[in-house]
């Protein structure tokens, strides 16, 4: 069962929107296996967009991640990884096609909703910088063989 790291960025939190957009991938019918409510420090966020350091906008990003709560999950089901970006839509909400959740409810580049894993590698990395081992649980879902 593949796995996916998602956040819910302090917008999405501030906005009330957090329960709506789980919903969402829930509705999905993926399963939710971790999750907490955390505000992340400097060191978490430069480890987590290590990636982007050293581009203009590094420093923005990493502010803006630390400025309040997010919600980080782990996510498992078929595909995961590639179906939950498809619900976040293009990272620019201003090119997200309605439907998707930046579409819906994102404003700018910077202010976008939600993050999410892009590879089965980044993945196992980000869970990893957020989640102990025994943190992300492994349970059976009666309905499973329906989804």
């Amino acid at each position: 069962m593949e796995q996916t790291f998602v956040m819910l960025k302090p917008e999405t939190v501030q906005r009330g929107l957090a329960g709506t957009i789980v919903q969402r991938i829930e509705n999905k019918g993926f399963r939710l296996v971790a999750m907490k409510m955390m505000v992340i420090d400097e060191s978490l966020a430069n480890k987590h967009y290590a990636e982007h350091e050293g581009k203009d906008f590094f420093p923005e990003l990493v502010q803006h991640i630390c400025s309040g709560p997010v919600v980080a999950m782990v996510w498992e089901g078929i595909g995961a990884i590639a179906a939950i970006r498809s619900m976040m839509g293009k990272t620019n909400p201003l090119e997200a096609t309605p439907g998707t959740i930046r579409g819906d409810y994102g404003a700018t580049m910077s202010r976008n909703m939600i993050h999410g894993s892009d590879a089965i590698d980044s993945a196992r990395r980000e869970i990893s910088l957020f989640f102990k081992d025994d943190e992300v649980l492994t349970y059976n879902r009666t309905i499973a063989h329906w989804i």
